[in-house]
């Protein structure tokens, strides 16, 4: 019995180590490695992951735990990052690090394409291609780096006001941050929104294309969100410094950027500012063309972190224009001086449906001034000026509910815009001599839109489904009345209801394939040029245009087709779009007497029954070999008038970007070849005497080196090949009758310096 208890023991030890053995094998093989999101670094929560036989979702705190098996990939799948794999050697670094990074895949969500402005935050301090642009003295010229986006163009160096799919204006929605917006003081936009936006801190630009971006407000054809930098706190601490100079050849433009900043466990402070100046320049056929300007920003920012879970960032800037040359119009820009400031709270929860709450506030101010002083006019038949303001203010709070697998955002908000200015007109000479006349352009008006948002996000089986929701009461009201505006327009109040509604949904097509469809019914209220300017020339012809307060809000009724390719080292894209829009709102000439007598007529705005705007964008990218990619990019929208049956005005022809791009010596040199080419648009509006434009064909090429993780070099050519060309979105130049040619070849050349 007793050998009999010892037989037992001895099998119980040996049962006990193999255990052991089995357990401490298993352990060595078993391996977690946490996912997070690349730019905010929180958490990716839901990742569904594929590994051999093993299968599962990442946890509340992103960490994926599983078997090492030697020669397998691993593939990853998620709602809001899209579907992609690693190979066995990146796998085995992640599990090296611990740590997978991933970018939101914000394409295959919605029509929306990225242009990424953002100096790379890696530890080897990479200088992006893109570095370049967050030189350039207006925004609005970064957006013509996407052919989806053109510009209108009054001044060969300033106010490039964009137009997207044909929609211009107040029917495309500009914020900063979702929020913070300005308007144009000068009736003719000589300040776009665009234009006053700091790009010092600006990391990425979201175009969204169509009207499915309600959380930002209503864009009727889209919304351009200008995205600010994240803080950046340290619990080292440190100050951290940028600076970077470029000069361009063509107009002796000289450009200066820089920034310095103090980091902590706690706050992330700095100060940052730009300034630009440059001459006129020449076409390909060395003909000078006005382009005269001068630009700057100071500014400075805050992110304070007020505890684990609450973060409070205030943001200031000072933005100012003198002597900037539009020769397109009848006065130029004398001064521009804007003040822009906000201020924003986020607070994040854990282990709750609700992850964070977000509320904003911010104003923006533009006091600006233009006149005819610049002009060389022999006779001077006259002195004209008009100083303009207009004030911008607004709040927005939302939050952002996790539900399971699905995301729900939630809030309102509030924005506020006025505009005053007079135009001064001292007669020189004729039988008015001495006198000076007073036109009320703005007649101190007002309009303020509230309203509320939700919008969804969700997987269904094998699909994704969106759906967003927004109510917008708009008030508009013109509190200095022109007599000559009351007599054609007795209506100076009115107050609008605007809802609006989209849906989307995506698959996956087996492996490689996807496809989504959106659909949208928005409707917005008109701005308060088209209401309230007062007999001045600010349209496409030289007509002055009177507003119209009793406009019947327009509705664009979209569909967005899109399919995507994802394989490997190839990607592509292809957004088909079909907008039928209701209320349109354009104008017609009137038998109303202009202000000015060589003005052609009278034009007031009105609605159109019935319009469309129908197109299609497409990109691809491919990455070859040695470090060699290249891309192709297509953009084209068909715009007609459906009662008059005729071509609408300033849409922008077929544009074609085909680029090839290279990286070397780990990243240090970057090299680029830029061919774009524009079709003639000779669907023109008769009705507003547009001429048909000409295609043309640009190439670019430059080149960059980091030549340390402090300093880095980069020079390069535009239009090379000396092309004699114009925009189809160019004013014409009055004085000649002919287009505002762009600058023929240029050569610039930047450095940039960063510490540490």
């Amino acid at each position: 019995m007793k050998s009999y208890i010892q037989f037992q023991k001895s099998i119980l030890l040996a049962m006990f180590f193999l255990a052991l053995s089995i357990n401490s094998s298993l352990s060595q093989n078993l391996k977690k490695f946490q996912v997070l999101d690349q730019q905010t670094q929180e958490p990716i929560i839901g990742l569904i992951y594929h590994y051999a036989s093993q299968k599962g979702l990442s946890d509340e705190k992103g960490f994926i735990q599983l078997e090492y098996e030697a020669g397998t990939s691993i593939h990853f799948s998620h709602i809001n990052y899209g579907k992609w794999t690693l190979e066995e050697s990146s796998l085995l670094k992640v599990l090296e690090t611990g740590i997978l990074f991933r970018q939101e895949n914000i394409l295959n969500l919605q029509p929306v394409s990225v242009i990424s402005l953002k100096m790379t935050e890696e530890k080897d301090q990479k200088i992006l291609i893109s570095d370049q642009e967050r030189l350039h003295h207006d925004a609005g010229a970064i957006l013509n780096l996407n052919p989806v986006v053109s510009s209108i163009r009054k001044s060969g160096a300033f106010a490039f006001d964009p137009v997207m799919r044909g929609f211009k204006y107040d029917q495309l929605n500009i914020v900063i941050d979702g929020l913070q917006s300005a308007n144009a003081a000068c009736p003719n936009r000589m300040d776009p929104p665009t234009s006053q936006i700091a790009l010092n801190r600006i990391k990425q630009i979201e175009i969204l294309k169509g009207p499915h971006a309600l959380r930002y407000g209503i864009g009727l054809g889209g919304t351009i969100n200008f995205i600010q930098e994240d803080p950046f706190f340290t619990s080292q601490g440190g100050a951290n410094a940028r600076f970077s100079t470029m000069y361009e050849s063509n107009g002796n433009v000289f450009r200066n950027e820089g920034r310095v900043g103090f980091n902590g466990q706690k706050y992330d402070i700095g100060v940052l500012g730009s300034w630009s100046k440059g001459t006129d320049y020449v076409d390909g056929d060395g003909n000078i063309v006005p382009a005269n300007f001068q630009r700057g920003t100071v500014g400075m920012f805050g992110d304070f972190k007020i505890s684990n879970s609450d973060l409070l960032q205030v943001t200031v800037n000072r933005n100012f224009a003198r002597d900037v040359d539009f020769p397109t119009l009848a006065m130029d820009l004398r001064s521009d001086d804007t003040w822009m400031g906000s201020l924003r709270h986020s607070k994040t929860f854990q282990g709750r449906k609700l992850q964070n709450w977000n509320t904003s506030g911010f104003f923006t101010f533009v006091d600006h001034l233009m006149d005819n002083g610049l002009r060389e006019l022999n006779p001077r038949m006259m002195n004209a000026k008009t100083p303009a303001n207009t004030q911008n203010l607004g709040a927005r709070t939302e939050g952002l509910w996790q539900l399971e697998k699905a995301k729900l955002y939630a809030g309102a908000d509030f924005r506020s815009e006025a505009a005053q200015g007079t135009r001064e007109r001292e007669f020189l000479m004729g039988p008015n001599a001495g006198k000076i006349l007073y036109d009320n352009a703005w007649q101190d008006s007002r309009i303020s839109k509230t309203g509320a948002f939700a919008s969804y996000h969700a997987p269904v089986g094998y699909y994704v489904v969106s759906l967003a929701g927004r109510l917008d009461v708009n008030h508009a009201q013109a509190s200095d009345n022109a007599e000559e505006f009351v007599q054609v327009n007795p209506t100076q109040s009115i107050t609008q209801l605007n809802p609006g509604i989209s849906a989307g949904i995506k698959r996956d097509l087996g492996e490689n394939f996807n496809a989504g469809l959106w659909l949208a019914s928005v409707r917005r209220s008109a701005g308060i040029t088209e209401r309230f300017i007062n007999y001045f020339p600010v349209g496409v012809d030289p007509y002055e245009m009177l507003g119209n307060p009793d406009l019947a809000p327009e509705t664009n009724n979209q569909v967005d087709l899109v399919f995507g390719f994802s394989k490997s080292k190839i990607t592509a894209e292809v957004n088909l779009f079909a907008a039928y829009l209701t209320n349109y709102i354009t104008a017609e000439k009137t038998e109303l007497k202009p202000r000015i007598p060589t003005s052609p007529g009278v034009r007031q705005y009105v609605n159109v029954d019935r319009a469309v705007k129908t197109g299609f964008e497409a990109a691809f990218s491919q990455a070859l070999f040695y470090g060699i990619s290249h891309q192709l990019m297509v953009a084209y929208t068909y715009g007609q008038n459906l009662v008059i049956s005729e071509a609408l005005p300033e849409i922008a022809p077929m544009d074609i970007r085909y680029s090839i791009l290279g990286s070397h010596l780990d990243n240090k040199l970057h090299s680029a070849i830029r061919l774009r080419h524009v079709v003639g648009q000779n669907r023109v509006s008769g009705s507003f005497g547009e001429k048909a434009s000409p295609r043309f064909t640009l190439l670019d090429i430059d080149v960059s080196y980091a030549v340390s993780s402090v300093v880095a070099i980069k020079g390069g050519a535009q239009n090379l090949l000396n092309e004699t060309y114009y925009e189809h979105l160019n004013r014409p130049i009055p004085s000649t009758g002919l287009p505002l040619f762009a600058p023929g070849r240029n050569f610039f050349l930047m450095l940039s310096f960063k510490f540490p």
